[in-house]
């Protein structure tokens, strides 16, 4: 069985093979990034008296539609009620 250039025994054509994890490496790398920048951010909150837990918190709250938002804090209110914390 002859194999054609640049493609292995399995078919796989290894420059795109070679391209996509080079690709996917370097994204990983730029996640490194991010992270290490966001870590960053956190410090300075926490440097001028933030919270970064409660920074995280808004962040993800966000993200949220108003209407999940409205939604949870009625569950959270009604299970606060019935514990006798409000």
């Amino acid at each position: 069985m002859t194999e054609t250039a640049g493609v292995g025994h399995n078919g796989l054509a290894a420059d795109e093979v070679r391209l996509l994890v080079e690709r996917q490496e370097r994204l990983i790398e730029e996640r490194k990034g991010l992270n290490d920048d966001i870590r960053d951010v956190r410090a300075e909150a926490k440097s001028r008296g933030y919270d970064p837990k409660m920074i995280d918190f808004l962040v993800r709250e966000r993200k949220k539609r108003k209407e999940d938002r409205d939604e949870q804090r009625a569950l959270q209110e009604t299970y606060l009620a019935a514990l006798g914390m409000l």
